[in-house]
């Protein structure tokens, strides 16, 4: 019978065939590509936020994490489902300009593209780049 085991942080680590991590204020989005058993890949992506509590000597600082598994067969509609979401955001704020902070991306970063074939209709479709 196998034995089930806790993996250590360095048999974590070897899993990750190609990392990225994306700063944004106190939070780290890590995109992680990893392997199962079958040696299929698939993207881990982490939210890491830094949470400080207490204040002087009693100060603790910790990081509460969140993860989302992303298996090939739903990449399609993952990226379908966030390219309307990002759409409408960028729709939401023309017509109401100032009400949020804006959505930026890193100029290193193009990770989402207006494309221009419906530039003068009001309408923008977005393309996410590999």
């Amino acid at each position: 019978m196998e034995e089930f085991r806790k993996k250590t942080a360095d048999e974590i680590e070897k899993d990750v065939i190609f990392s990225h991590a994306i700063k944004a204020g106190k939070r780290i989005y890590y995109m992680d590509v990893r392997k199962t058993r079958k040696d299929e890949m698939y993207l881990s992506i982490t939210e890491s936020k830094k949470i400080v509590s207490g204040e002087g000597d009693d100060q603790q600082v910790s990081f509460e994490k969140h993860k989302i598994f992303l298996y090939r067969e739903d990449f399609g509609n993952f990226i379908d489902g966030l390219t309307k979401t990002i759409k409408f955001i960028h729709e939401a704020e023309k017509a109401s300009p100032g009400v949020s902070g804006g959505v930026s991306v890193g100029a290193d970063e193009p990770a989402v593209e207006a494309s221009d074939e419906n530039a003068g209709d009001g309408a923008s479709d977005f393309k996410i780049e590999f």
